[in-house]
């Protein structure tokens, strides 16, 4: 899964730390999202979209590996 978490916070200039703040996570959890090196819960997700007043959608796409039987 792919995401813009990282362009949509700097375009609203909110850095790793406040986001995690308001999300009530770590910094490392909002930096591994951004990295793609962790998928948010649906919880999470829902926060994160809440926080920047858009839907989860326009934060995070899946790819087509996402679809491929694991």
């Amino acid at each position: 899964m792919k995401n813009t978490l990282r362009e949509e916070r700097k375009r609203k200039k909110i850095t790793q730390e406040q986001l995690a703040g308001l999300a009530g996570v770590s910094r490392q959890s909002i930096n591994a999202i951004e990295r793609g090196k962790y998928t948010p819960s649906t919880t999470l997700a829902l926060k994160i979209s809440e926080i920047f007043n858009t839907t989860v959608n326009r934060l995070f796409e899946l790819e087509p590996m996402d679809y491929q039987a694991k």
